[in-house]
């Protein structure tokens, strides 16, 4: 009730009707929001099994040097991907109950772990998060926007984001799909002192992906004097997480990051500080656990043939997307090769 005597002002009405619109629009953004996060957008994928041989490891176990442990970054825009990829890694391991699986995430990006868990029920995970904001500012513009993206730089922290009982992972990009078992490529012997793995391209031109401010200062040049160094592809690697720790090889990268920032010393995102430390002195993968360029190439992600010889692990690295190309209608042809891994719900299918 009012008073007598008290004036009730009311809003005129334009600005009546502009105040109902925009409550109105409030209500309808936080509605698809959720939505979006509640509806079950993709299909639950089947159980996968040990093989007799396996070794026994507990269900809760996230440390076990038995396990495989793999490491991927996990966020909105690639989670088709990672479910993809997550699928084909159970579907053609021998011991798929001892997968560990180690997804970092922005810490406000929780729920994509639960709409993976969704349809993985089984799955032996964690999501570890990553604080953005300590890499934001080191990041330098580059030919790509997603190349931009801070979480693509969460493979350079690997060995602070996950805990220190993870003595050795396999590091994935989301964008790619195995057909072979992933314990065979997690026993790739790393020798005396190697930190990581990964497969070696050294008829790719490594000058290239460095600016001629680089190449014209001796300093920085001679970083590559007395390294057979050879390009190689940061989407697929293993790494020794204890000699990283020990070797303090984030530290070696970020400088190398700072650098950049005062001097641009190269153009392409975060796999140049990886070169710049470790290129030449890395175990060497066989290129079947890497067919990597089949997105095409940063510009306009045309479609691309595999290279000559076996296929393990089928990389999409490069501009192109498989699910997007699908999307899209205008699939390339290797593309049929990651749809059956995909797990997306139909609009209207019917369950029976």
């Amino acid at each position: 009730m009012f008073r007598l005597g008290r004036k009730l002002t009311l809003p005129s009405p334009p600005h009546l009707l502009l105040s109902l619109l925009l409550l109105l629009s409030i209500i309808i953004i936080n509605a698809t929001a959720t939505a979006t996060v509640n509806t079950k957008r993709f299909r639950e994928a089947p159980q996968f099994y040990n093989s007799p041989t396996c070794p026994s490891i507990a269900t809760k176990d996230m440390c076990s040097q038995q396990a495989v442990h793999v490491a991927m970054t996990l966020d909105f825009p690639y989670l088709r991907g990672t479910m993809a990829a997550i699928l084909s890694i159970l579907q053609h391991t021998s011991c798929p109950e001892n997968t560990r699986f180690h997804f970092i995430s922005s810490p406000s990006s929780t729920y994509l772990h639960e709409t993976i868990t969704s349809s993985f029920p089984y799955l032996r995970s964690q999501i570890h998060p990553f604080d953005t904001n300590s890499v934001s500012g080191l990041i330098s513009t580059s030919i790509r926007s997603a190349l931009d993206s801070p979480l693509n730089y969460a493979r350079n922290y690997l060995a602070n984001i996950l805990p220190p009982c993870v003595r050795k992972a396999v590091y994935l990009d989301s964008d790619l799909v195995l057909v072979d078992d992933i314990a065979m490529l997690a026993a790739t012997p790393l020798g005396t002192g190697t930190v990581l793995a990964a497969p070696e391209y050294c008829n790719a031109n490594i000058t290239a992906y460095f600016t001629p401010t680089f190449w014209a200062n001796p300093s920085l040049s001679l970083t590559f004097s007395g390294r057979n160094a050879c390009y190689f592809n940061t989407g697929v690697m293993i790494i020794d997480l204890e000699r990283w720790r020990e070797g303090d090889y984030t530290t070696k990268i970020v400088e190398w990051m700072e650098l950049q920032k005062r001097m641009r010393i190269y153009e392409l995102g975060s796999l140049p500080p990886f070169l710049l430390v470790f290129a030449g002195n890395i175990a060497a993968v066989d290129h079947k656990w890497n067919q990597h360029g089949l997105g095409g190439d940063n510009f306009r992600g045309l479609c691309r043939d595999l290279h000559p010889g076996p296929v393990s692990l089928l990389h999409w690295s490069g501009k192109g997307k498989p699910w997007v190309r699908l999307d899209e209608n205008r699939p390339c042809p290797l593309d049929a090769l990651w749809a059956p891994y995909d797990l997306l719900q139909a609009p209207f299918a019917i369950d029976f």
